[in-house]
């Protein structure tokens, strides 16, 4: 799955989240801390792997538990690849592993999926 975030997600997010760090909201102040640009909350990435996940298997009902290892740092208007593979199938439940990026940037690596199956 391929999600471009656009230049105001980060502001969505952060109203919903409650995470204003000035890093996710004004340029400026990110690149006076060396940043690139404003960058994506991280929980806002994981959320777009969930969904991913989700997607896939027709409900978010689907998706038993996920967790992810952040890297790197995603920025809006850019593409985030969502990759996920089948790493094994039993007793109801698939895991997948998984991953985002961003310009062959990680920003989430070694994800793991669990997700529940039927039949």
């Amino acid at each position: 799955m391929t999600v471009t975030p656009d230049r105001y997600v980060t502001y969505r997010y952060a109203g919903a989240s409650g995470d204003f760090n000035p890093i996710h909201l004004d340029d400026e102040f990110a690149r006076s801390v060396d940043l690139p640009s404003k960058i994506l909350h991280g929980l806002w990435t994981m959320a777009q792997v969930a969904r991913a996940q989700s997607e896939a298997f027709g409900s978010p009902l689907a998706l038993k538990s996920l967790s992810v290892q952040f890297r790197g740092m995603g920025v809006p208007e850019k593409d985030v690849v969502i990759t996920s593979k089948l790493k094994s199938q039993a007793d109801g439940e698939a895991v997948f592993d998984c991953e985002a990026v961003q310009d062959k940037n990680k920003l989430v690596r070694r994800g793991r999926a669990v997700l529940r199956i039927s039949g």
